[in-house]
């Protein structure tokens, strides 16, 4: 199965057009970061086809927005004027999604980088604890003294 997502940089405004049958299909160019520290990101035309997915990028997604795009990669070959043959990848998205304030930029070296805040775990209202006399001791709440064994059953 040809399936891949990736998380990308859209560069540029997205470009609404129809085919001949009037078949809507919006055309963005992403850049997806470099695996390899010193490598160059790479460039890849990423096409929405259909009303609904089309118009939705064409409305809610713009240039410089960070997004999750998912789809399968076709290969297109293209005839160059040099008079030689060019394969260029392309991506047909199937889901877009909009990296949401608080995840990390794609490039965290970049000076206007922040790292999220990290959120203290949150315990539901409606959870008792088994025993709440066995939470870990505090160095204030040591005893000083081995509290005795009033178990019944010695096992």
């Amino acid at each position: 199965m040809n399936s891949c997502v990736f998380v990308a940089r859209i560069l540029g405004e997205p470009e609404l057009r129809y085919t001949p049958e009037n078949t809507p299909l919006t055309q963005i160019t992403v850049e997806v970061p470099a695996l390899r520290e010193g490598d160059p990101a790479s460039q890849l035309k990423a096409i929405g086809w259909g009303d609904s997915l089309s118009q939705e990028i064409q409305q809610n997604y713009h240039d410089g927005d960070q997004v999750i795009l998912a789809g399968r990669l076709t290969m297109n070959t293209v005839e160059r004027p040099e008079g030689f043959k060019e394969k260029k990848a392309e991506l047909v998205i199937s889901q877009i999604q909009a990296l949401g304030a608080g995840l990390p930029a794609m490039n965290n070296t970049s000076p206007s980088y922040t790292s999220p805040a990290v959120a203290a775990p949150v315990t539901p209202s409606n959870v008792v604890p088994i025993n709440p006399m066995a939470a870990a001791p505090t160095p204030a709440s040591v005893p000083s003294e081995p509290e005795p064994n009033l178990d019944d059953i010695p096992f």
